[in-house]
């Protein structure tokens, strides 16, 4: 049986702080093709070769997701991901503060309603909700990725808190020892 190596760069290993040795680390890389996977996910829906949704749509998608869940990590990473793209300062604020309608272009603002829904009335991301991204411009292949992203996104943010929790129960049970 074959062990999938976990990648060099591990994006949820950088956010929180695992540290080689801990005891965190140790038992999130028990499964190194989940590690792998999940590395791999993000870098595909970030490449910025992905057609559909510009590499910029995507990561204020990311930033507004991270925001509404929150994950002060996450919303962190991907602004300054935005920054280093040379993004609409104006968009990353809008996405950074929560205020979409803001944003002038009723194709992202649509993308944004979107993620919202999806985040926090999932049950509302029904049909009529779908029907409101092609009405914006986006292709069906968009929407689906759009869709991906976000339940990317979603499993992204638990990941991270979820590791922070554990890292912190470890943190406290080695101090007590």
């Amino acid at each position: 049986m074959t062990q999938t190596s976990a990648p060099a760069v591990d994006l949820i290993d950088q956010l929180t702080g695992l540290a080689p040795g801990s005891a965190t680390h140790a038992l999130r890389h028990q499964r190194n093709k989940v590690v792998a996977a999940t590395q791999g996910s993000h870098d595909a829906l970030f490449d910025p070769a992905l057609p559909g949704l510009s590499l910029e749509e995507r990561l204020l998608v990311a930033l507004y997701a991270a925001r509404l869940t929150p994950s002060a990590a996450l919303a962190a990473h991907y602004r300054a991901r935005l920054e280093q793209l040379g993004a609409d300062a104006a968009h990353v604020r809008a996405a950074a503060a929560g205020q979409p309608q803001d944003i002038a272009e009723p194709r992202l603002r649509a993308m944004l309603a979107f993620t919202r829904t999806l985040i926090e009335k999932p049950v509302e991301g029904d049909k009529a909700a779908l029907q409101a991204l092609p009405a914006a411009g986006l292709s069906t292949p968009a929407v689906v990725t759009l869709a991906q992203l976000i339940a990317f996104l979603s499993y992204q943010v638990r990941l991270v808190a979820g590791l922070d929790a554990l890292k912190a129960l470890n943190d406290t049970a080695g101090a007590q020892a």
